[in-house]
């Protein structure tokens, strides 16, 4: 009877409720939270993670931070997106942790590579995910802020200590090693 009763309160919670049941630390609404979340964050989080049990570290640490964190949330913005912040930062602090991820370079002795646009958005997501683990962590690191999260080179040097221009050469350089990867996988460029 008393499940009745929450699956009906747990309904009727919408994203404020939420957010201020985890200010209160109420521990239904972080987990609540932390379901409604956390699959879509554990995807974030292995795009710029080695290994599932790497990415799952991430993710907890994240949520950690976002129940520490969440009287922060000012309401600019979608709340997903504060999460998806949250747990980018955490997934590039485990990377400074674990190496030196960047190499200096020169934008102008980068080619700018083309990929067939029609095959890759053919394959599928899982695969994709493959691949994208092929990288090296810093053209990996620099191709998810840039083509999937959507920061500019400017804010993403920004984030991680370089500069603009190695931003952009560690995403053009990472263009180019994903093409050599898609063609050991059957995929030539156009």
């Amino acid at each position: 009877m008393n499940q009745n009763k929450n699956s009906t309160n747990d309904n009727q919670l919408n994203e404020h409720d939420l957010i201020n049941g985890c200010i209160r630390n109420d521990v239904h609404c972080q987990q609540l939270l932390y379901e409604k979340y956390s699959p879509k964050m554990m995807g974030v989080s292995l795009r710029y993670c080695n290994s599932k049990m790497e990415a799952e570290d991430v993710l907890q640490d994240a949520f950690i931070k976002i129940f520490d964190k969440i009287k922060t949330f000012k309401g600019e913005g979608s709340f997903e997106g504060w999460i998806r912040k949250v747990v980018v930062f955490t997934a590039l602090k485990s990377n400074d942790k674990r190496v030196n991820k960047f190499e200096p370079g020169d934008i102008d002795n980068v080619q700018e590579p083309s990929l067939d646009s029609k095959a890759v958005s053919n394959m599928e997501t899982a695969y994709l995910m493959n691949i994208l683990q092929e990288l090296p962590v810093g053209y990996k690191t620099v191709f998810n802020l840039y083509a999937v999260e959507g920061y500019s080179h400017k804010e993403i040097g920004k984030m991680l200590g370089v500069t603009d221009v190695t931003s952009r050469t560690q995403y053009s350089r990472a263009k180019q090693y994903l093409l050599k990867i898609l063609a050991k996988h059957g995929i030539k460029r156009i």
